[in-house]
């Protein structure tokens, strides 16, 4: 079992952690299957919802948070069944814009992970404005169900009222929604194929900004982040902070960077560099190889 779940463990019933310790394994990144989930309710005798509520400490020992010190753990259940956890992340001494919150964490997880839709999100504090208004912009994002502990099941509908989001600009495939952007490269790199994979499959609906992050590690391993725009824009979740916050849930070293490629469609009404170089040089001495691409 990994050392960051050894304190959490212990919070847990004994029929729970009993089952839960042998997932706990050293590639362990917060992923449940919806068959292991079916295992875990029935090994510990509690509901599907209380179950989820047990285990947000797991979730919370995903987070990274050095300037807060507040660990916050989410879990993003996805149509599948499968369930996904998160935790906010920090960089230290940088600006708060890079933080990410643990339900983008969770939420992004999912996503990189082929979901399609959240049904639920369960998490230990309540979400900030900021998340509640991420969480809009998913597929049918107003009817995910809340879950809090001590609190009933809500849908996001009665923590963000009168909400502002996709439709209002006319916006019909929401955050999650399949879909493809052709964006094409010829190179026999791996890293910049799986960046430009990622990076065609990116939201930006507001800016057409297609976008991607891949970071590779001293190992040869690849983490990467996709750009997932909001209808209310600063909610955004940038590829390098969805990259970073990856690494996090896989309890990597952000000094093991070895390399960095962003990819940018050139029909972007922005672009994402500064962001990325100023989070890259923060964190990892490596300079960033930034690819601009012509749509096909």
């Amino acid at each position: 079992m990994q050392d960051r779940f050894i304190n959490c463990i212990s919070q847990l019933p004994k029929p729970l952690s009993d089952a839960l310790i042998p997932l706990l394994h050293a590639d362990f990144a917060g992923h449940i299957d919806a068959q292991q989930l079916t295992d875990l309710i029935k090994a510990s005798g509690l509901t599907e919802e209380k179950l989820l509520l047990a285990l947000l400490p797991i979730a919370a020992a995903l987070a990274r948070p050095p300037i807060s010190d507040f660990h916050v753990g989410a879990i993003a259940k996805g149509k599948s069944g499968d369930i996904y956890m998160g935790g906010n992340m920090e960089l230290p001494g940088e600006a708060l814009f890079h933080s990410v919150h643990a339900e983008q964490s969770a939420i992004s997880h999912a996503w990189l992970s082929g979901e399609t839709q959240i049904v639920d999100i369960v998490v230990n504090f309540s979400p900030c404005g900021h998340c509640r208004q991420f969480m809009n912009e998913l597929v049918e994002g107003s009817q995910v169900k809340i879950h809090l502990p001590e609190q009933k099941a809500q849908p996001l509908t009665h923590y963000l009222p009168y909400a502002f989001g996709p439709s209002d600009l006319n916006v019909t495939a929401p955050l999650l929604s399949k879909q493809t952007h052709e964006l094409s490269l010829d190179s026999s790199d791996p890293m910049i194929i799986e960046a430009v994979d990622h990076a065609s499959l990116s939201y930006a609906p507001y800016t057409s900004s297609f976008a991607s992050v891949v970071l590779e590690t001293e190992d040869g391993a690849t983490y990467c982040g996709r750009y997932a725009e909001n209808a209310a824009f600063n909610p955004s979740m940038l590829p390098m902070q969805m990259a970073l916050s990856t690494m996090t849930r896989h309890n990597r070293i952000f000094s093991e960077i070895t390399r960095a490629v962003l990819i940018e469609s050139a029909q972007g009404k922005i672009s994402l560099v500064g962001a990325t170089m100023d989070a890259l040089h923060a964190v990892a001495a490596v300079e960033l190889e930034h690819i601009v691409l012509d749509p096909e």
